[in-house]
């Protein structure tokens, strides 16, 4: 029988088995992803869920790769699709540093950062001097046939002495980018031609005699746009947009071009650049230095004084800048502060400017803001100091000129067709909003007041502007400008021209910045050709523009890591000092908080805000709410922190609340109150006595306990996962308006002792940026703002009160009590946690057996042990192995016999619990939690309480009545070694 037959009658067919049918098999593209764990999945475009691959189906795949992967096992039970990867498209990186062990005849380099990353080989002749122990960049040249294992060869040795050049380098890497350019780009450089010849200049317009400048930082040496200006006759100014003319020299298909496609970008670290170009071409042939006459690409605009453009003219030219202005001195010019050189000029491109930005928000433009911050550094990339920029008029003059440049050629090349289909061309698009996450976003902005109209994206655009104009200097701002960023769509390349929300403009590209974005370079071709009209259609061109738009993400993760680096690096100084922060992000596992004066962000562990008190996470307002005080720590709050360790192998910051939360967070509605000594003494012998011997029994159930989702009260009834500002991540790509930022080290002229230099309290905020081209970037690289230097009065390391491990800290108007795994709370029920057991209902007489307790609607009712769910304002029950007293109940607990002793002040023994009507406290076992107004008494594995009743309540373990002192388990010695869980 043929198999069609065969399978025609059902016999023996899998599915499942790709290799009985091809028919069957299925085959998707997407990028690897490789966790902690080992397992890989592969992330496909379309598909709910990721396919999981095996550690033995992964072949040569490495983290990041673009891969093609069979489907072995179909998806079951909302499960995933398992795997295999058979080809390899793309790799992620192919160099990695690690370190070197040397044998006599071959070397490994053993890597440093990549999951499951193997070690690679590489043969003697390719060793040269390196040895044993020695550091070093190897790229990855060939796959083992047999051994499937990578063969590479040395590229560079790195220095281990100079820890900041390694751990720039190491970041560069690790983003995939390559340090140095390849032997045939640098031969291919010297076939160059460098002179202008007359010919050259004669096939384009020479416009060397009107009046040109650049404005670039102070330590720009790239300068790719100038602007000129001059007055017509027609009483028209004629206003000039000149870029490098890197196409010129970057020809399609040469050395040049491939590595220029292939980085994509430039990357801004602290203390140094990584050109998309070779310096030859980005510093020298294509700087548009001053006095010089240079090859460049233009736009002129011919518009009155209130930028209002009556005609335009697009092509090649050649020019001469006259003079290189740094934005310190426009910006003294435009202030009234400087009668610099083309005054009269500066302040009509200023005022002209001003006008076009107006105009851009009238028409829908999005005004976010963002602060950054710069390094200052020694000789040695040391931070010494760490300033704040601000944008001023001198970066908008810049910035809208580019602004109206690229939307001008966008616009010309999208109304032109071939073969009546547009032309295929790389536009900068920013898509509308995602409509669930604006939903969550004015939820949230609803709470400071803010109101948002979602009717129409007009609508949307103009209350985004509103709440800007009206946050800006109120605490909530940085919150509410970092939060609406992550509600906007990502800004990419791609050749489907939907518009620049953000910017609102209907036509929008790159074209001012080649000499660091292949994009640019990308746009300047084929302008060319529209302008000769002999376009050629680029079918890669969809391709290009993913790539790109990759590679600046990567580009800009780097950037964060470096700026990440050096911050920890500057902190390191300051262990101990106490600064003033917002926080910037919360999670279920704690919250950032960013120094108000370096926006240096740390993290606050939750395990040290549970010493105080348990606090839960609340998602839908973005805060830590205490579940005994009700004290909040949410999103834009301002908190005062203290350096706790600074970690430059993780890039890591990790800070405590100064003083344990007194002065912050949202305090609860009761005032503190503070305990008295002998009060706070007895907390802390009590704690001792009951917290180390159940240590090793709770962490063993608490690694068997199932996560129960279901089991979390309290949560908000809008979730907002996508937009939610827990873990920091970088922002979207947004496409501000940012100019160029070049950054090299800055050695000051008065010498600095960098022991002293603190940063001083600037009240900005950083939006955790990771990738934050925010609202319509222009120029060359982030901006370069006016700079305002920080010097930080540190305030002086003050000793932490901290709370002992297993102590309860003392909290506003609660009578303390303390529960076992995760007391609860509910709203207005009086409830009883059974344990295991049934549990007993004040207002309902009936026995709901514990793992099974229903929620009964009005009725007072018993929650299940194991994890209990926190209600607001409730009056706390202890959970399981741990029943809470009710306040008004008077019980007798027998525990083998325990008698009650009404007015007894004493700790009563082990397994003989003592009720003590006169009490403040009962001590935990664990963790500490105080209750709002509850008396609790914590009973053992079976406990049932009722408010009125007086009943016996056995228990193994003491339990406290409500008005007792205190009930101690077993007068245990002290324990011996107490350490806070983490």
């Amino acid at each position: 029988m043929s198999r069609k037959k065969k399978n025609k009658k059902g016999g023996n067919h899998n599915p499942n088995n790709p290799q009985q049918s091809h028919s069957q098999k299925k085959t998707f593209k997407g990028v690897l992803e490789v966790t902690r764990s080992g397992m890989a999945f592969v992330i496909v475009d379309g598909l709910t869920k990721d396919i999981m691959v095996k550690q033995k189906n992964l072949h040569t795949a490495l983290d990041k790769d673009e891969v093609l992967v069979d489907v072995l096992k179909a998806a079951h039970n909302e499960g995933r699709m398992e795997g295999i990867i058979t080809d390899i498209l793309k790799r992620n990186k192919t160099e990695f540093t690690g370190t070197l062990q040397v044998s006599k005849s071959f070397a490994f380099l053993i890597p440093e950062k990549g999951l499951f990353m193997p070690d690679i080989y590489i043969p003697a002749n390719s060793l040269g001097e390196a040895k044993s122990g020695d550091k070093a960049v190897v790229k990855i040249v060939a796959w083992g046939e047999k051994s499937r294992k990578p063969v590479g060869e040395i590229v560079e040795i790195l220095d281990a002495s100079d820890t900041n050049d390694l751990a720039m380098k190491e970041i560069l890497i690790e983003a995939g980018f390559p340090l140095s350019f390849p032997k045939e780009v640098i031969a291919e450089l010297d076939t160059i031609q460098e002179n202008i010849s007359e010919e050259e200049v004669g096939k384009r317009k020479d416009i060397r005699k009107i009046l040109t400048m650049t404005i670039d930082p102070v330590d720009a040496k790239d300068f790719d746009d100038a602007i000129s200006i001059r007055l017509l006759k027609n009483g028209l100014y004629e206003l000039g947009v000149h870029i490098a003319d890197v196409s010129h020299y970057v020809l399609p298909g040469t050395e040049l071009d491939k590595e220029a496609d292939k980085r994509a970008t430039s990357v801004y670290l602290p203390d140094r650049v990584l050109p998309m170009l070779p310096e030859k071409i980005s510093n020298e042939l294509c700087s548009l230095r001053p006095h010089e006459d240079k090859l460049t690409f233009s736009a002129m605009f011919q518009m009155n004084e209130k930028g209002e453009v009556k005609q335009h003219w697009i092509g090649r030219t050649v020019i001469h800048s006259d003079h290189r202005f740094t934005y310190e001195e426009v910006q003294e010019i435009i202030e009234g502060k400087s009668e610099g050189p083309y005054k009269n000029e500066v302040m009509l491109l200023n005022r002209i400017a001003q006008t076009l930005r107006k105009q851009r928000f009238v028409h829908g433009a999005i005004n976010f803001s963002s602060q950054e911050v710069r390094f200052k550094l020694d000789e040695t990339g040391k931070p010494i100091g760490i300033v704040i920029k601000e944008s001023k008029e001198a970066h908008q003059l810049i910035e809208e000129f580019m602004l109206l440049a690229n939307k001008t050629i966008a616009a010309y090349v999208g109304k032109l067709r071939i073969n009546k289909q547009p032309i295929p061309f790389p536009y900068r698009v920013h898509d509308t909003p995602d409509p669930e996450k604006l939903k969550v976003f004015a939820l949230f902005a609803g709470k400071f007041g803010y109101k948002f109209d979602l009717t129409t994206p007009e609508s949307i655009a103009s209350s985004f502007n509103k709440m800007l104009a009206q946050v800006k200097g109120k605490p909530e701002q940085p919150v509410l400008e970092t939060l609406g960023i992550r509600t906007m769509a990502k800004a990419i390349y791609t050749v489907n021209n939907v518009g620049h929300y953000g910017l609102g403009f209907e036509d929008y590209c790159h074209f001012t910045s080649p000499i660091r974005r292949y994009p640019d370079v990308l746009v300047h071709r084929v302008l060319a050709e529209c302008l000769a009209n002999s376009v050629r259609p680029d079918k890669q061109m969809e391709q290009k523009c993913k790539h790109s738009s990759e590679m600046e993400r990567k580009a800009m993760e780097a950037e964060r890591a470096g700026n990440k680096y050096k911050q920890v690096e500057y902190m390191q100084q300051f262990i101990g000092h106490t600064f003033d922060g917002v926080i910037s992000g919360v999670a279920h596992f704690g919250f950032w908080v960013e120094t108000v004066d370096t926006k240096c962000e740390g993290l606050i562990s939750i395990h040290n805000l549970n010493k105080r008190e348990e606090f839960q996470y609340n998602e839908g307002e973005y805060s830590l709410v205490g579940q005994s005080t009700g004290r909040k720590f949410r999103i834009g709050e301002k908190v005062s922190i203290r350096v706790v360790a600074a970690s430059l192998a993780k890039r890591q910051l990790d800070y405590d609340l100064e003083d344990e939360l007194t002065g912050t967070g949202t305090p609860a509605a009761a005032p503190f109150q503070h305990k008295r000594r002998e009060d706070r003494r007895d907390d802390r012998k009590g704690d001792q006595r009951h917290g180390d011997r159940r240590d090793d029994r709770k962490k063993k159930k608490d690694k068997q306990r199932p996560y129960k989702p279901w089991e979390q009260e309290g949560k908000a009834p809008h979730r907002a996962p996508e937009v939610s500002l827990g873990e920091p991540k970088p922002l979207p790509v947004v496409d501000q308006v940012i100019v160029e930022t070049h950054v090299v080290p800055v050695t000051p002229d008065v010498p600095e002792t960098p022991a002293t230099p603190a940063p001083a309290p600037v009240d900005k905020k950083k939006p955790k940026k990771e990738v934050t081209e925010k609202v319509a970037e222009e120029k060359p690289a982030p901006a370069p703002v006016v700079e305002k230097e920080v010097v930080k009065k540190p305030v002086a390391p003050e000793p932490a009160v901290k709370a002992p491990a297993k102590k309860a800290a003392a909290k506003p108007a609660a009578k303390k009590a303390v529960p076992a795994k995760k007391a609860a709370a509910k709203p207005v029920a009086k409830k009883t946690v059974p344990a295991k057991k049934a549990a007993a209902k004040p207002a309902a007489k009936k026995t709901v057996p514990a793992k099974k307790a229903a929620a009964k609607p009005v009725a007072k009712k018993a929650v299940p042990a194991k994890k209990a769910a926190a209600k607001p304002v409730a009056k706390k029950a202890v959970p399981a192995k741990k029943a809470a007293a009710k306040p008004v109940a008077k019980k007798t607990v027998p525990a083998k016999k325990a008698a009650a002793k009404p007015v007894a002040k004493k700790a009563i023994p082990a397994k003989k619990a003592a009720a003590k009507p006169v009490a403040k406290k009962a001590v935990p076992a664990k963790k500490a939690a105080a209750k709002p107004v509850a008396k609790k008494a914590v009973p053992a594995k079976k406990a049932a309480a009722k408010p009125v009743a007086k009943k016996a309540v056995p228990a193994k373990k003491a339990a406290a009545k409500p008005a007792a002192k205190k009930a101690t388990a077993k007068k245990a010695a002290p324990a011996k070694n107490k350490k806070s869980k983490k």
